[in-house]
């Protein structure tokens, strides 16, 4: 069971074997399950990326033991399990498949600077600590995603 949490945990093994930046690769999965959800009604958007978010800790608290580093790279359920929350509302079946890469980049941006008050959060212990810092990257992901909507796609 520890290795079928690690395998979901790092992406289903893309963090494990990408050789540099692996919760970019590891993020990918997460792109599909964006677009799956951008399916829904906006409430069951919701739901659903705060679903996977709560299902994201215990992954990523199990990962984090199993490879006995705090935070570790490799552990990636915490991007792209909770990568859907950076487009709630977003109509991303209408836009161009492009504009794809911008949000993503986006996503990636904001997990990396890690704007206050993410980096400090970090040091929650365990699973949570993993997830938190990403759940607030991503809200803040969502306004700027937004604002991209609205400026550029919105008719």
């Amino acid at each position: 069971m520890r290795k079928f949490c690690l395998f979901v945990s790092s992406g289903f093994g893309l963090g494990l074997v990408a050789p540099f930046a692996p919760g970019t690769f590891g993020s990918i999965p997460g792109v599909i399950l964006a677009y799956g959800a951008a399916a829904l009604a906006v409430p069951l958007q919701i739901l659903s990326a705060l679903g996977f978010a709560f299902l994201a800790v215990p992954f990523c608290d199990i990962a984090e033991r199993e490879l006995g580093i705090k935070d570790d790279g490799r552990i990636t359920a915490d991007e792209w399990m909770l990568y859907p929350i950076s487009f709630i509302g977003i109509p991303l079946l209408e836009l161009p498949w492009w504009s794809m890469i911008v949000f993503f980049c986006v996503v990636r941006a904001v997990d990396i600077i890690k704007p206050w008050p993410c980096r400090g959060l970090q040091s929650i212990p365990g699973g949570l600590g993993i997830v938190i810092d990403d759940f607030v990257a991503n809200i803040y992901s969502l306004g700027i995603n937004w604002a991209i909507y609205w400026y550029f796609f919105h008719v």
